[in-house]
């Protein structure tokens, strides 16, 4: 296996996790955080770009600048909860074809550029409320867009709506995350077990 110096985490806030941004090396306190003490201890240097409210469009405005830089040799990715919720709270809705737009070039610029390991991040959503029920279907159609890129780009799938849908069933939802998306740190570490697994699985070595 190759060791990795550079591992970047580039999201919305799930990944952000209250960071401080004027701090490089800070790393909030979500998922983030309880990967980067085992990446650490193999020499790897963490970087975590996570902001806040972030969809793709956002992303693509910063990638150049934030993310291309620190020529990530892992670089995972994980957005779309926001292109779903700007729909229903600010009528501002992504299509899944337009997130898709967006996210590929990204992938394909920093592939060609540095050629990183690639993890992508599927979002996902616990409805709080009944009317949330239909919220699912406009975030299906971004998590089918995460496969798709996965597959297409040979990256290492973290299929999270899968593992927080398996954990509501034994946890109240306020448990793993009470608003349905922002984790607790039982939820973080869901995040944190699911990336290893998929890490692990693409033999993305972590010093061993």
């Amino acid at each position: 296996m190759t060791h990795l110096s550079r591992v970047v985490f580039i999201g919305d806030s799930i990944t952000d996790a209250g960071r401080d941004r004027a701090d490089p090396s800070s790393l909030g306190d979500g998922y983030v955080s309880r990967l980067a003490a085992e990446l650490a201890s193999s020499g790897s240097v963490v970087r975590n770009l996570g902001i806040s409210g972030n969809r793709a469009v956002d992303l693509a405005a910063r990638w150049d600048a934030e993310l291309m830089t620190t020529a990530p040799e892992l670089l995972t990715v994980y957005v779309g909860v926001n292109d779903m919720w700007r729909r229903f709270d600010s009528d501002d809705p992504t299509s899944a074809e337009d997130f898709e737009a967006t996210l590929r070039p990204l992938l394909t610029q920093v592939v060609e550029a540095h050629g990183p390991r690639l993890v992508l991040m599927e979002p996902f959503f616990l409805p709080v409320v009944p009317e949330q029920r239909e919220w699912l279907d406009d975030l299906d159609g971004k998590r089918a867009v995460v496969r798709s890129l996965a597959a297409e780009f040979g990256a290492e799938l973290v299929p999270l709506h899968e593992v927080f849908t398996a954990a509501a069933a034994e946890h109240p939802i306020a448990e793993l995350a009470p608003d349905g998306v922002h984790p607790t740190r039982l939820g973080s570490e869901l995040i944190a077990q699911a990336w290893r697994k998929a890490a692990f699985a693409g033999e993305v070595a972590l010093g061993h």
